[in-house]
């Protein structure tokens, strides 16, 4: 049995269907449904339960004997959040729990961290799982440091000889994009943004650069394709002796112009971009440039090719986006 909290949402929904595609045949799912169409995101899903966040600890309490991991990525994910009591129950006191839950029933527990944890990038990407790296990061959102302090803390019981669950796998998610992101409101990814003007015929929008180094457009990001993410977090569950916390992107950033143009050639039109100011409130913490460092989990052993963001973004557009059911 395996258990993904947050399986409703974006990334988890696509990983209970990688779960399923790989041979997997009970897959419990804990999350909230909402009064959005999140429940479509499951729809096509064989699902041997679906439990509330309330019922977590006595569910896995109930099933101790048959769970082989949990897969931990339900969170509050927008970096907009401002109630951090919020954040906290979700993004802490679950994450800590789990953890020790897991340490003392052997189950191993694989989870979202986020590339948030980097704050502006001044220190760089570096996935270095120190202690002292670790708190050297200055996050810029409470969402950020939700996830850097639950990393911290793992690291340092992890550091000190406590005692870890049989296998512990944080993954620093950069810029992630593809099917099942649709209930995401404004922190749906830039691709489904764009493709959503452009399939009505209007230009793309973006920010101009208020950086001398970067023209307009040039501002770079990790983009990911969600599916690279799947793969990766399959070989984690075929590889239980590696542990630790890595970055998640393909390790090349791409400009947003880049990604407006591969919006634009999949759906075979010609590129049209509008640029309109960075809006005042984000644009002294606005990121300019993001890109992981994915040495460490190479060294690790996972070795498979990532999609490029013209490949991620034709699968996306053309297999999803433009499709009548663009759900997986």
């Amino acid at each position: 049995m395996l258990l993904v909290t947050g399986g409703a949402g974006f990334i988890g929904s696509n990983l209970v269907a990688g779960l399923e595609q790989a041979g997997h045949q009970e897959i419990v799912v804990c999350d909230l449904l909402g009064n959005d169409d999140r429940w479509r995101n499951l729809a096509k899903r064989e699902i041997a339960d679906l439990i509330r966040p309330e019922a977590l600890m006595s569910f896995l309490d109930g099933h101790r004997d048959r769970l082989q991991a949990v897969f931990h990525l339900g969170a509050i994910s927008a970096t907009t959040e401002t109630d951090v009591d919020a954040i906290v129950a979700n993004n802490v006191r679950l994450s800590l729990d789990l953890f020790h839950w897991c340490k003392h029933t052997d189950v191993r527990l694989i989870y979202a961290s986020s590339a948030a944890t980097y704050g502006d990038g001044s220190l760089g990407f570096d996935d270095d799982n120190s202690v002292a790296a670790l708190n050297a990061l200055r996050p810029l959102n409470a969402y950020g440091w939700s996830k850097a302090l639950v990393d911290r803390r793992f690291a340092r019981i992890f550091a000190q000889g406590g005692k870890a669950p049989a296998q512990w796998a944080g993954l620093k998610f950069f810029n992630v994009f593809g099917p099942n992101e649709y209930h995401k409101g404004d922190m749906r990814s830039v691709v489904h943004k764009i493709h959503q003007r452009a399939a009505a015929g209007e230009p793309a929008i973006l920010f101009r650069s208020h950086h001398p180094d970067f023209e307009d457009g040039g501002q770079s990001r990790d983009f990911v394709h969600v599916d690279d993410c799947v793969a990766v977090m399959l070989w984690l569950l075929e590889h239980p002796e590696v542990s630790g916390i890595y970055n998640l992107g393909t390790g090349k950033a791409r400009s947003f112009r880049d990604l407006a143009a591969a919006v634009f050639t999949a759906l075979g039109q010609e590129e049209r971009i509008e640029f309109v100011p960075t809006p005042e409130a984000i644009r002294e913490r606005y990121q300019y440039f993001t890109q992981a460092e994915m040495g460490r989990l190479r060294r690790a052993g996972y070795q498979n090719p990532f999609l490029s963001l013209e490949q991620g973004v034709q699968s996306y557009v053309q297999d999803f986006l433009q499709q009548d059911d663009p759900y997986r």
